[in-house]
């Protein structure tokens, strides 16, 4: 179906409340555009009096560079998601979903409370605590163990892979491959068949807010049921790509990096784990510089380095996270 509103117009926005319900007949909010929204319109609703909360429609073109589509019925997925990672999830780490709009493709949710800041902000302002990245790693191993112990339930729910296909592997993964085929097109089709947790799929500092010393994990519109050392691989290229970028912060990003692997405790998942998520590290290191959606922080001499720098360590990738880290350090040095 069409889009027949644009919840960042504030008059369609206001007329979708009212014709929800989610707020009363002649009360007319504060309604904000809130920023960095490619794949969907994120709307914060405040309110005089009574609970605030964040509208979000999913849009059929991406609004990146080249051409990027996926399905917007993906919201829906977004909406089951936020319900089971509520049961998955340490107390506090996800918001509360008050309505799911199926016409529309839009869905209403619990708006983290203020003062609250962007992980990712924090972090390439220098804000790098090992604190955050212990809980950062525990939120990501509590919704894989958790939901891996819950297959039988979860599994049925999730187990279409589209939207991650559409807005990871395609666009990630299959398009980047042209630089390494013999590395990327063999982890495509290990990824795809592994189905062993519940996955986010983004998780990645920018979809972090903290509330006070509280994380809160947001968009989860990719979430399915698959290879969980996709999420590790996806965040780590993101510390790493850090490190790249602020040199005077990159013995402390390396230091973060680390710590998020040895607190995810990645003991257990399956056979092979750790090498797995070298692999996607790797993969997601290239792709954040060669993919659909390169990192906008990076520039043009950046990008080329971190993607030699990758292409160079794929040629003979290690079995460990540390000696990744180590190998990775080491070809930024030298170049």
């Amino acid at each position: 179906m069409d889009e027949k509103i644009d919840i960042e117009r504030p008059a369609d926005a206001l007329a979708w409340l009212h014709k929800h319900e989610l707020i009363s007949a002649n009360e007319s909010p504060h309604i904000e555009v809130l920023p960095g929204g490619v794949s969907s319109r994120t709307v914060l609703v405040e309110r005089e009096r009574g609970r605030s909360m964040v509208l979000k429609q999913s849009l059929a073109k991406l609004r990146v560079a080249v051409d990027w589509f996926s399905n917007p019925e993906r919201i829906h997925r977004e909406a089951l998601a936020i319900r089971w990672f509520s049961q998955l999830a340490p107390p506090g780490a996800i918001t509360e979903l008050y309505l799911e709009d199926p016409d529309e493709h839009t869905i209403a949710m619990e708006a983290v409370p203020k003062p609250h800041a962007n992980w990712k902000t924090m972090l390439l302002a220098g804000d790098v605590r090992l604190e955050h990245v212990r809980q950062f790693a525990g939120i990501l191993a509590a919704l894989h163990r958790n939901s891996a112990v819950r297959a039988g339930e979860v599994q049925p729910l999730f187990q279409d892979k589209t939207f991650f296909e559409t807005l990871r592997v395609e666009p990630y993964y299959r398009y980047t491959s042209i630089h390494a085929p013999g590395f990327l097109t063999p982890l495509i089709e290990e990824t795809l068949a592994t189905n062993v947790s519940l996955v986010h799929g983004d998780f990645s500092p920018k979809n972090v807010l903290l509330h006070g010393d509280r994380m809160v994990l947001l968009d989860h519109e990719v979430a399915h049921f698959g290879d969980p050392a996709f999420d590790i691989g996806f965040a780590m290229a993101h510390l790493l790509s850090k490190a790249h970028h602020l040199p005077q912060l990159r013995d402390r990003f390396f230091a973060a990096a680390l710590e998020f692997w040895r607190s995810y405790d990645a003991a257990g998942l399956y056979d092979g784990f750790e090498a797995r998520c070298v692999r996607h590290s790797l993969a997601c290191l290239l792709a954040r510089v060669l993919g659909r959606s390169p990192l906008e922080y990076l520039r043009p001499e950046e990008r080329l380095r971190q993607g030699q720098a990758t292409l160079t360590i794929m040629r003979n990738a290690p079995a460990d996270v540390p000696e990744l880290i180590e190998r990775f350090e080491k070809e930024l040095a030298c170049r």
